[in-house]
């Protein structure tokens, strides 16, 4: 039972599943409690836009977009200042752009809404036994939706898909997300050259340290630059960026060194590259 003073707060992420567990919980939720809907701007298709104000007349109420001033809610600048792209903790785009936005949003007693599919119901399993004292809510798991459902529902309510579903995409995170394998950057590389080329500038002056992809038979990182041939997977399963996670309880465990000593190197990089 949720309090009826809580405040009830949806990610809308600018994709179907988000899109779906904003309006079911509406539904379920709008005629007894304050539910909020939020959006955080990050270098995602510009087509994400489009579909969030379609969304906003779907749920007959505003979403409430946060963006980052620090970075200027950019993943490059993000990139280079933090100096590196990944870390066992996770991304720190993501902590940056969207997590930390959300600590300085939230209130005390705010249960949150995971747009968590059918398939995903270990990751809020995961949630909820690393963090019991944050109350949430996944609408999507509840009723047995999956991600091809929550398509169809937004396609039947008349509204178009967001682009980069269009193209294949199995999400509408941003363009050249660093979760990605190698078979979602080679088609990265195929459709979003610009970008493709902008991220490898980056790995170019931070070095070894900013790597995300390892040789499997010598277990050597390589650059996105080296990224060899091979099979191009649009449709790559990559977790959709989120507010909410457990901190992290330490500091990112990736060698950085090489990259400390460049960065006004890293400044010339990638104001000269082509903006996401």
């Amino acid at each position: 039972m949720i309090n009826p003073k809580s405040r009830i707060v949806c990610q809308f992420s600018c994709g179907a599943a988000s899109a779906v567990a904003t309006k079911v919980t509406i539904a379920d939720y709008g005629s007894t409690h304050d539910v909020r809907t939020i959006n955080a701007l990050a270098n995602e298709h510009v087509d994400n836009r489009r579909f969030l104000a379609d969304c906003e007349a779907w749920f007959d109420r505003p979403v409430t977009v946060l963006r980052d001033t620090r970075y200027g809610a950019n993943i490059m600048e993000v990139f280079w200042r933090e100096r590196f792209l990944m870390s066992r903790q996770g991304a720190p785009c993501t902590r940056i752009l969207k997590r930390r936005l959300m600590d300085s949003w939230k209130r005390p007693g705010d249960v949150m809404v995971f747009g968590y599919t059918a398939e995903e119901s270990d990751r809020l399993d995961d949630f909820r036994q690393r963090t019991p004292d944050r109350p949430v809510i996944a609408p999507l798991i509840d009723r047995g939706f999956g991600k091809e459902d929550c398509k169809a529902m937004v396609e039947r309510a008349g509204i178009e898909l967001p682009f980069m579903y269009r193209l294949g995409y199995d999400n509408a995170n941003c363009i050249g997300c660093v979760k990605g394998g190698e078979g979602y950057f080679r088609a990265i590389r195929e459709d979003f050259p610009e970008q493709f080329e902008a991220l490898c500038r980056v790995q170019d002056t931070l070095g070894p340290g900013s790597y995300l992809h390892r040789n499997r038979d010598t277990n050597v990182r390589f650059s996105l630059r080296d990224l060899g041939d091979g099979p191009v997977r649009r449709n790559e399963k990559i977790p959709a960026c989120s507010f909410f996670w457990p901190k992290p309880t330490s500091s990112p465990a990736l060698d950085h060194t090489t990259a400390s000593a460049a960065t006004s190197i890293a400044r010339t990089a990638y104001a000269k590259s082509s903006e996401i």
